[in-house]
């Protein structure tokens, strides 16, 4: 059995978001910092967009509708 270390990536409209250290292990903390980058990460869906190589990624997908 051979186990491989992932790498965890955050990306947003096609750009990878830096993750900070201090802040890796909580989610919530990570997303209020990236939407100091990208307001719209806060009303934005986290989907796992699965593993790729070694490194597993999350993409903050726009809500799309209509308002009102």
């Amino acid at each position: 059995m051979k186990i491989t270390e992932l790498t965890r990536v955050y990306r947003y409209d096609g750009i990878d978001l830096p993750v900070p250290t201090h802040l890796a292990g909580d989610p919530q903390a990570l997303r209020q910092y990236h939407a100091t980058l990208y307001p719209a990460i806060l009303n934005a869906e986290a989907v796992d967009a699965g593993v790729t190589g070694t490194t597993h990624v999350t993409e903050y997908r726009r809500a799309v509708g209509t308002k009102g």
